[in-house]
């Protein structure tokens, strides 16, 4: 499983075998991951399969019979919120809502790759769609042509970690245009820089989720349309409003859409793996944001910003997001800083602390959340089968 043709509109074709669906339950992120692959788990020697082709592009995912002559399904990228993989039992599977049915409602697909590495390259394809997919939708989080680095950002902790369920994140998460700290129709501004930090700081209210929802829905700030992705904080909305300050002018942000535009899913397998684990095209700060909203065990590949000779893998752990120094340790070989352990290449070093947590602060994760989820089908005002 080294490569796959890239078409001429950028759709990667794949075979596999397609085991079924079944619901999956309404949970915050880590919860809802750890019940998912409990549930893979246990479908392992299911016997019942179809061949399958699946057909990726940044519009979506569509399944055809093995000639590729029927379609049998097709999900547009926006509904998909998850992609997933559990490469010991050759299983890829993606969490999204079906067409048609209830909003409520999320279902898993799984599928039967032919090996392992198969099953990961299947996984690969998905979330490299989601990237590429924001990178579209927000070019102006766009890497420059310089490398970026510097510190991690200070951000507020998401609401998929602190045990809300995906409806209530959606729920409260806006992306709309960016926050000027205050609702339309207020004109009081905040008296002193105290006060505005006070108010970021109940961005998250410890409220029960039904209490956010009543308390939305009575103030009648949530309009149609207005909450899309559960994954929005409000350290990326003051991002896109500093973007949106600091532009330069037409020119730059022409300049952006043209670069993010000639971004296409790699043809190998380790071109593939190499963008998924650095966000290729997306600028660290913007990647490390989210990382934060990503599933536990989650990483991102980046320069370090102190020393250019040296990588860092940050990972999304229970306490927050951790950086592991990589260094060089000479004849073309990488271990983590302060630990003896060498490899010979980054996949292999991924692949040792997928296995097995070291000095990890946990288990590395091929998991990826879809930050251009939308809960609502038609939150995008055009019929899901038209998007795709």
């Amino acid at each position: 499983m080294g490569e796959a043709p890239v078409r001429q509109d950028g759709a990667v074709t794949v075979s596999a075998d397609y085991v079924g669906s079944f619901p999956v339950d309404d949970r915050c992120l880590d919860d809802q991951m750890k019940l998912l692959h409990t549930q893979l788990k246990s479908l392992r020697a299911c016997d019942r399969r179809r061949p399958v082709s699946l057909k990726f592009s940044v519009k979506g995912v569509k399944m055809y019979d093995e000639d590729e002559t029927t379609l049998l399904m097709a999900h547009a990228l926006r509904r998909v919120s998850l992609s997933t993989a559990r490469s010991s039992d050759a299983q890829f599977a993606f969490v999204s809502h079906n067409p048609g049915r209830a909003d409520a409602q999320l279902y898993c697909h799984l599928y039967r790759a032919r090996h392992s590495r198969a099953a990961q390259f299947l996984n690969l394809l998905l979330c490299r769609c989601f990237q590429l997919r924001y990178l579209e939708k927000h070019p102006e989080e766009a890497q420059e042509d310089a490398a970026a680095g510097g510190p991690l950002p200070r951000r507020n902790p998401s609401l998929l970690n602190h045990g809300f369920p995906l409806s209530v994140s959606a729920l409260v998460s806006f992306r709309r245009a960016p926050f000027q700290g205050l609702l339309p129709g207020t004109t009081k501004n905040p008296q002193s820089s105290d006060e505005l930090s006070a108010v970021r700081g109940e961005a998250f209210p410890t409220s029960s989720p039904s209490l956010v929802r009543k308390k939305a829905m009575r103030t009648k700030a949530l309009r149609s349309g207005a909450y899309r992705s559960f994954t929005f904080t409000p350290l990326r909305q003051r991002s896109v409003q500093w973007h949106l300050r600091g532009s330069p002018g037409q020119h730059k942000e022409e300049g952006l859409v043209r670069r993010t535009r000639a971004h296409r899913l790699a043809e190998t397998e380790e071109a593939l793996a190499q963008a998924v684990w650095c966000c290729a095209g997306i600028a660290t700060e913007s990647s490390c944001s989210l990382l934060a909203d990503d599933v536990l065990g989650s990483y991102l590949l980046c320069p370090h910003p102190k020393k250019p000779q040296c990588g860092s893998l940050i990972i999304r752990a229970p306490s927050g997001l951790i950086t592991l120094l990589i260094e060089n340790a000479g004849q073309g070989k990488f271990l983590l800083e302060n630990h003896g352990t060498e490899f010979c290449s980054l996949a292999e070093l991924i692949e040792h602390y997928t296995e097995s947590r070291g000095e990890a602060a946990c288990l590395l994760s091929c998991a990826r959340v879809n930050h251009c989820y939308e809960w609502e089908e038609h939150a995008g005002g055009a019929p899901e089968k038209d998007q795709l």
